[in-house]
């Protein structure tokens, strides 16, 4: 009992988990945060911050001194220099040497101070390029999200088309079957139904591409069968408030694109900067603790006197005598490894100056690439201002024609309807043709279909101009 109660339970979490996700709905706000999540750009983009953060920590730290320490140990074989004695040897030697290195920048023309400046405006700039990705990534889900419900709107049409003519079929299947009317009403009916199907096929097909489009931004897997809700407000009832001059001068104070290259170019005149400190002198305080070990160093302790020949003979009575020397004994005594390290230290402590007189023209050079860079970086700023600027207007009329064109075809669609509606009636009644019915039918479907079109291209216009205006 315990383990059919286990597997119903499983099976119906399951057949539950299989029926919520295929009517799982998504709104528009939910599909932004799923993207910010998701989006493989925006994560490389923070990463590319979070390198600039190193940097800048990096660059505060170049004012820390340097210290370094050394140790080596080890062997040597045949004519050498006793490190303790300072005399050849000709013998193996064992010798160890340590020391701490001591480094103090001073001056170097700015250098330091003005690479941390730089790295700061790069981490900025760096930052604000994650707010442009997040922009514009929510731009992109905006536009493809507003896609799917056009696309959507569009197969709800085309299937009220199609159910509208299957109607009609229906009621000219009976009259071909008993004879009645004109035979060719019900094979153009047929044909005008194939139509509607084929349509039906596109829109369809146009749907299900609109929402791989949306996927492949979310980095998500979702299907078909996903719901979108609809965004309400779709249509103002008056047109854009904003002039096309308004919205660019609100791009270029909150657009994060014209805030990140103009960092860009602060952090390019720091370089030309740092360029020009290679001509100036570098100052610097140095400090240097060195101690040595060698095995062969001893200490020697007095244990007595010898006399010895010395080698020299002096002659008395026509007989030579060798002269002879008193000389000390000593006992030699290994001095221990931490003996010698305290007693060989030795410390430096001085001022380096570094004239820069010639170095093969590396510096002028540096400065010239450094203004070319400072340079490029103001065009590009200036590039992105006319591409905004153009962009903005062809926006805004696209946005002002959608709109009159959108009160046009709300006319044309009450036009198209009340035709329809009189030639439904009249070839119903047999008092007008099959050609004038369809003819009649093909203008109302396809001015609806127009006017939904041009009411979601209204309103692509309008998120685009409210995207630029920082929004």
């Amino acid at each position: 009992m315990k383990q059919h109660l286990i597997i119903t339970l499983f099976l119906f979490q399951f057949l539950y988990g299989i029926g919520q996700n295929a009517n799982t709905s998504y709104n528009l706000q939910e599909c932004i945060a799923i993207a910010l999540k998701n989006n493989l750009d925006l994560k490389l983009a923070q990463l590319k911050t979070k390198t600039a953060d190193v940097k800048f920590k990096q660059g505060k730290n170049g004012l820390l001194p340097t210290l370094n320490g050394n140790y080596n140990i080890g062997k040597s074989n045949g004519r050498s220099i006793d490190p303790f004695t300072n005399s050849y040897i000709n013998e193996q030697l064992t010798f160890s040497n340590a020391g701490l290195n001591l480094d103090v920048n001073v001056f170097n023309g700015f250098k330091v101070r003005n690479e941390i400046r730089q790295s700061r405006f790069n981490l900025q700039a760096s930052e604000m390029e994650i707010e442009d990705v997040k922009q514009n990534l929510i731009l992109e889900v905006t536009l493809l999200y507003i896609q799917i419900l056009n696309t959507r709107d569009l197969l709800k049409l085309t299937k009220a088309t199609l159910v509208s003519t299957k109607s009609q079929l229906k009621r000219l299947e009976s009259h071909y079957k008993n004879g009645i009317g004109n035979p060719a009403d019900f094979t153009d009916m047929k044909g005008q139904y194939n139509r509607d199907q084929a349509g039906i096929i596109t829109a369809e097909n146009n749907l299900k591409s609109s929402i791989l489009s949306l996927v492949k931004v979310l980095n998500l897997d979702l299907d078909s069968e996903n719901e979108f809700e609809s965004i309400l407000g779709l249509i103002a009832t008056e047109k854009y408030q904003f002039s096309a001059n308004e919205v660019y001068s609100n791009a270029l104070e909150n657009l994060a694109t014209f805030k990140s290259k103009q960092l860009r170019i602060d952090a390019a005149k720091t370089g030309v900067k740092i360029a020009n400190s290679g001509y100036s002198p570098e100052v610097s305080f140095f400090g240097l603790l060195n101690t040595n070990f060698s095995n062969n160093a001893q200490i020697f302790t007095p244990t007595g006197t010898s006399i010895i020949e010395t080698g020299d003979f002096i002659s008395l009575n026509n007989m030579e005598y060798p002269v002879l020397r008193n000389e000390a004994i000593y006992h030699g005594t290994k001095i221990s490894y931490k003996d010698q390290f305290e007693n060989n230290l030795n410390s430096v402590a001085g001022i380096s100056v570094r004239l820069p007189l010639f170095n093969g023209f590396r510096t002028k050079n540096n400065v010239k690439i450094e203004k070319l860079q400072l340079e490029e970086t103001r065009v590009n700023l200036k590039q992105t201002k006319f591409i905004f600027k153009q962009s903005i207007k062809e926006a805004y009329n696209n946005m002002a024609s959608s709109f009159e064109l959108y009160q046009i075809l709300k006319k044309q669609v009450k036009a198209f309807e009340e035709s329809f509606r009189i030639n439904e009636v009249r070839f119903n009644s047999g008092v007008s043709n099959i050609v004038e019915y369809i003819t009649s039918k093909n203008n109302m479907d396809a001015s609806r279909l127009n006017l939904n079109t041009t009411k979601y291209e209204y309103l692509l216009r309008v998120k685009i101009l409210d995207y630029y205006r920082g929004i």
